[in-house]
């Protein structure tokens, strides 16, 4: 599985994608406005209704950004470590490490909005936002993101796939990285070609006609619960 829009008839997949944008911003500017971790456990929980909301799992979000776990996990173990006695200060990985729990809480919230919403609604959400061609030109490059980072992805786990078929698991790490790499590279590139070619075939046009959107009573909740968000990080 990858980091695309699945359908599910889910509480979320009904709202309008407008509503969900507003949430996602409310919630970034409110959770790395929380600073303990108690204020953190509470917005732990808001995240877990989110996902039941969207019907996706948190075991799902873990998998589809395992690559950026590492990095998370990474910066409060390096900022615990001491060039002296006693060598390693647990004290000092605290608040790299609430950061970084932050930041997976973001990127939970991001993953419920991509799972629960289609490619074209985002894009008639954004040019919405933005309008004229600034805003058609940031709609459009949203929409390729959304269609081609899953078809990137799912190129290089085929090469994984490949490798560990033909013992690649055996070589040392820095190959095993640089031919990755290289495959990937390539076929990001060949992927790019054939993307471009398929456009001018479909005779792409900045401003196709997108879904209409409309605010039902369903989003009530949610607005209110942005506007709640916003104002008690600023209070």
């Amino acid at each position: 599985m990858t980091l695309a829009y699945r359908p599910a008839e889910s509480f979320a997949e009904r709202l309008d994608p407008r509503t969900k944008l507003l949430f996602q911003a409310a919630f970034a500017v409110a959770v790395f406005a929380y600073a303990t971790p108690r204020e953190l456990a509470t917005s732990t929980a808001l995240v877990a209704l989110v996902l039941a909301g969207a019907a996706t799992s948190p075991l799902w979000v873990v998998r589809e950004f395992r690559h950026v776990l590492p990095f998370l996990l990474g910066g409060p173990l390096f900022a615990a470590l001491s060039l002296g006695p006693p060598w390693v200060v647990p004290e000092e990985a605290v608040a790299p490490a609430l950061a970084s729990y932050r930041v997976f809480l973001v990127l939970c919230v991001s993953a419920a909005y991509v799972r629960t919403t289609p490619v074209r609604e985002s894009r008639a959400a954004i040019q919405w936002l933005v309008p004229g061609r600034p805003g058609q030109f940031l709609g459009m490059g949203v929409a390729f993101v959304f269609r081609f980072l899953p078809v990137l992805q799912a190129d290089l786990r085929a090469i994984r796939e490949a490798m560990s078929a033909r013992l690649g698991a055996r070589r040392p790490l820095a190959e095993r990285m640089r031919l990755v790499g290289a495959a990937g590279l390539v076929r990001a590139f060949e992927r790019a070609d054939g993307f471009s070619l398929a456009l001018r075939a479909r005779c792409f046009a900045w401003n196709p006609t997108l879904p209409p959107l409309s605010i039902s009573l369903r989003d009530a909740p949610v607005v209110c619960l942005s506007v709640a968000l916003v104002a008690s990080a600023l209070l």
